[in-house]
């Protein structure tokens, strides 16, 4: 029994209007295919591969596969306990615009609060903050992909989306406390320059 009720704001109905009455079957099936790559389980079965591949990489690759996958993992739990707690009906439960224009039906009704997929994405787009520019812009710009899809397809009102990506990047830092990830590594000083330093001194 969920405890809160959350509706729609007023730029989240004429968004969703628009994309009823502007979409058409392409647009879903384009989007409904790249959505794909925002689902919990692909990505924690990515995330897993990823770590197993690294357990004989050095400390820094561990410690980064450690970080996605324990993230990941996380990611894929805390959008579930929140649906129990929040109702929030999707918008593809109220058009019929929408669905002859090619919208299809998500999830179950009354899960819109907050977006899984959205959430993942922020986690990544978190983490991916400490990435070189090339591959830190080419996450945000797969993640910008991945979220616009999950409006086009009506499955969540906007600010689910932008619910959810808040609540993963939140995550993700909550998330570095553990795993140590974005730290600077530790220098190690070798008994030669403790020895050194102390004749000096």
């Amino acid at each position: 029994m969920a405890l809160f009720t959350v509706r729609p704001t007023r730029l989240d109905q004429l968004t969703a209007d628009f994309v009823a009455e502007h979409t058409n079957r392409t647009i879903e099936h384009a989007a409904g295919a790249l959505t794909w790559a925002g689902d919990e389980h692909v990505l924690t079965v990515l995330a897993l591969g990823w770590w197993i591949a690294c357990r004989n990489k050095d400390a820094v690759a561990r410690r980064r596969s450690d970080h996605i996958l324990l993230t990941a993992v996380a990611a894929a739990v805390l959008p579930h306990i929140v649906k129990k707690l929040v109702n929030q009906e999707r918008p593809d439960r109220r058009t019929v615009y929408g669905h002859l224009h090619g919208v299809p039906f998500s999830g179950n009704k009354y899960d819109a609060f907050p977006s899984g997929h959205a959430l993942h994405a922020g986690a990544l787009a978190s983490a991916a903050t400490t990435l070189a520019p090339p591959q830190r812009n080419s996450v945000w710009a797969a993640t910008a992909l991945l979220l616009a899809t999950r409006v086009v397809l009506l499955a969540h009102w906007t600010s689910d989306v932008a619910a959810g990506f808040a609540m993963g990047v939140v995550l993700e830092r909550l998330m570095r406390f553990v795993t140590g990830y974005g730290r600077a590594p530790a220098k190690r000083v070798s008994a030669r320059a403790i020895r050194s330093k102390a004749r000096a001194n």
